[in-house]
């Protein structure tokens, strides 16, 4: 099977990100940009992730004697330039023909936090060799089979993964109307895949539909999963898909190290909340005990501020990260991170909040 993708990159000059989206979707062959962009049936939630920061809204302050602002913090005992990092995203080859290993090393100049996906056309260890020393999470699917968990695992804290990103919405695949309509599978392997295969027969990814690769994942997750995986790992697990108050406490309970809010982009449950809108609840149940990462809907610094400010401790973001790849390759990357960036800057600046220890603190308003 072959596939063609776009390597001509091109100085990015970003007005705001939400824009790259047109822009990049002539650059990419249908299949490849309706399964990237696309969400669940109507794209309701999609849509919902972004309006929703709307409904609260940030009140200025002055005089408070703040001439620049300060957009340092950390997570646990790495230091970051940004409290935004990059969302795990699958077959980012089908972006750019560099896929992770350009992501990675954007990622790794913006000073962020870099994640690949089991489902990558990367290797974890290219992964990691593309951006020595910057930190990286590993996000798993967790599979049916067991020794293929195994086999991942030691192959991410081989490579020297910071922490396990255990994906916990994706027990089968959304109903994604663009991948129905594009009869979309995915045209290149996956060497972690591909990696196991090679003992297992279990193929490598390329030619299968979204269903198809989702078949062998993990469908009856119970809580003693996570404590499975740090087992395993001997890392931090930060469990992703959370949604709910009440398997914010279980997480918690059963060994999370890190609660991430996400509903998938709105790529899994159409009709289900934004997850803007969960957030303040689940960070209430949290209670500060672990850092809570919130994804979904990212557009605008102001989105990230508020987040910050609704109880998240990173901010994640993840097709604006694939746009700008397509664009830029891993300066596109960083021209993402930069951008918003500024434009957080720029409302910490103006809200009376000089790091983001204080965004955390401010008060917003709903109406």
């Amino acid at each position: 099977m072959s596939y063609q993708t776009s390597n001509e990159e091109k100085d990015i000059e970003i007005v705001n990100v939400a824009g790259l989206e047109e822009e990049v979707r002539p650059r990419m062959e249908a299949g490849a940009f309706g399964y990237i962009r696309g969400g669940a049936e109507t794209e309701w939630t999609m849509k919902e992730n972004t309006a929703a920061f709307n409904k609260r809204q940030i009140t200025p302050r002055v005089l408070q004697g703040i001439s620049s602002a300060d957009l340092s913090t950390k997570l646990w005992d790495i230091d970051l330039k940004t409290p935004i990092i990059e969302a795990p995203s699958a077959a980012q080859g089908l972006a750019h023909e560099k896929g992770e290993l350009d992501t990675a090393k954007g990622v790794a100049a913006a000073g962020s936090i870099f994640s690949i996906s089991t489902y990558a056309n990367t290797t974890i260890e290219a992964a990691a060799q593309a951006a020595p020393g910057a930190p990286q999470f590993f996000q798993l699917y967790m599979s049916k089979d067991d020794g293929f968990n195994e086999f991942i695992i030691k192959k991410a804290v081989a490579a020297g993964a910071k922490a396990i990103v255990l994906t916990v919405d994706s027990t089968l695949g959304g109903y994604r109307e663009a991948d129905v309509i594009n009869h979309f599978q995915f045209p290149l392997p996956m060497p972690n895949l591909a990696a196991y295969s090679a003992q297992s027969a279990s193929g490598d990814g390329e030619g299968k539909g979204i269903a198809e690769i989702y078949a062998a994942a993990k469908q009856d997750f119970v809580p003693e999963d996570i404590q499975k995986i740090k087992d395993l790992s001997g890392l931090p697990v930060i469990v992703k898909g959370i949604q709910s108050p009440l398997d914010t406490e279980v997480a918690i309970q059963a060994g999370a190290d890190g609660i991430w809010v996400s509903n998938h982009g709105g790529r899994q449950l159409d009709g289900g909340p934004a997850s803007f809108d969960v957030l303040p609840g689940i960070a209430k149940v949290v209670a500060k005990r672990v850092p809570v990462i919130f994804d979904s809907g990212v557009r605008r610094g102001e989105h990230v501020f508020k987040a910050l400010a609704s109880g998240a401790d990173l901010v994640a973001i993840g097709r604006p990260v694939i746009y700008g790849l397509n664009l830029g390759g891993a300066q596109g990357v960083k021209a993402v991170f930069d951008h918003l960036n500024k434009e957080l800057a720029i409302t910490m600046q103006l809200a009376g909040t000089p790091t983001i220890e204080a965004v955390k603190k401010a008060p917003l308003v709903q109406f």
